[in-house]
């Protein structure tokens, strides 16, 4: 009984199946003029759809955890038991995952974008570029609050509107998440690859080669701030001694002069020479001490730069990728023919049952 209930079932599938075929080769014509439809937008979607560069610069982490930096890691560390403290590297606040993540911050992208470029002989900022090469205005013809803005050259960024603000926030937020990639392939090396895309070749060759040098910059600024300042401090204490030790030989050499003339059986006529002498000799001491701290103050802070070493750079031409006009063709006439059958099926299914 089971049996024959299945060989009905199976009869009922295969006539509905065959049922459902007729009817809709029934509806041909409909579906060749949808199909043709649909292969028409397709081609045009492909047509008329910008291409898209990619700016791709590949780079390597300076790490300085290697130990090739071991005798200048031992003379560090002796200065510093001499309670001088020349620096040392910022460690893993910018390894390779973070600095991935600083690449993303909005306050590097948005200095990026605010810095100055010269396209076609006019100077403006990324921002206005951006703004240009995308048709952002036309878009904001209904909001007159939006028509004006502008990000002017050298124009400083604490004096923006909310306006501005605003703008520049939403021009941030597609970047990041749509234009913008930073990988890195193995996270035993240290290499890694910032790829930007853009409709504008231009835009996309600037702003990847922009961003790389901000990140650069902030680094040097961040990073080796401890062991600038250092440097600064000591080269201070070194000029400040240097200063007393030849105030100290002058001052040696007119007491020497003095005593010349004087009485020389009165010994007290020696006495300011052979303090200044003193002076000489102290001051002599710690400014030997101080050089020698100030040059491993200077090889603590040139070992803190580079972050980024480049290996590739973008050059013209960049990657192109554009939409295939073919490919495009056939996927549009399939997915209008796919929805259009599922569509007359669901409408005669909804018929039967109105019947019922």
């Amino acid at each position: 009984m089971d049996q024959l209930s299945d060989e009905i079932s199976l009869k009922e599938l295969i006539l509905k199946l065959k049922k459902w075929y007729q009817y809709i080769l029934s509806k041909w014509v409909l579906l060749m003029l949808i199909c043709f439809l649909g292969s028409t937008v397709g081609y045009l979607y492909a047509f008329f759809k910008k291409p898209i560069y990619t700016a791709s610069i590949t780079y390597t982490l300076d790490d300085d955890k290697s130990g090739s930096g071991g005798g200048l890691s031992g003379a560090l560390g002796l200065a510093s038991s001499f309670g001088f403290d020349l620096g040392g590297s910022a460690g893993g606040a910018f390894g390779p995952s973070n600095l991935m993540e600083l690449m993303h911050s909005r306050y590097l992208v948005e200095k990026t974008l605010l810095s100055t470029i010269e396209v076609s002989g006019k100077k403006l900022t990324l921002a206005d570029y951006y703004i240009e090469i995308n048709g952002l205005r036309k878009q904001w013809q209904n909001k007159p609050d939006l028509m004006d803005v502008s990000f002017p050259v050298n124009y400083e960024r604490k004096s923006f509107t909310r306006i501005q603000d605003s703008v520049l926030g939403s021009i941030y937020t597609t970047i990041d998440k749509d234009q913008l990639s930073i990988t890195q392939k193995d996270k035993k090396v240290s290499i890694g690859t910032i790829e930007v895309k853009s409709t504008s070749e231009m835009f996309a060759m600037l702003f990847c080669n922009q961003l790389v040098k901000e990140v650069t910059g902030f680094y040097i600024e961040t990073k080796s701030l401890k062991a600038r300042n250092n440097v600064n401090i000591i080269q201070k204490q070194v000029d400040s001694v240097r200063g007393e030790l030849n105030a100290a030989i002058t001052g040696v050499a007119a007491a020497n002069d003095n005593a010349f003339n004087s009485n020389s059986a009165f010994s007290i006529n020696k006495t300011s020479a052979s303090k200044r002498q003193v002076d000489v000799q102290a001051n002599s001491a710690i400014l030997t001490q101080l050089v020698a701290n100030l040059e491993m103050a200077k090889v603590a802070l040139l070992k803190e730069t580079p972050l980024i070493q480049i290996i590739d750079r973008p050059i013209f031409p960049l990657k192109k990728e554009k939409t295939s006009k073919l490919i495009s063709l056939i996927l549009g006439g399939f997915l209008a023919f796919f929805v259009t059958c599922l569509f007359l099926i669901l409408k005669e299914i909804s018929k039967s049952i109105m019947k019922e």
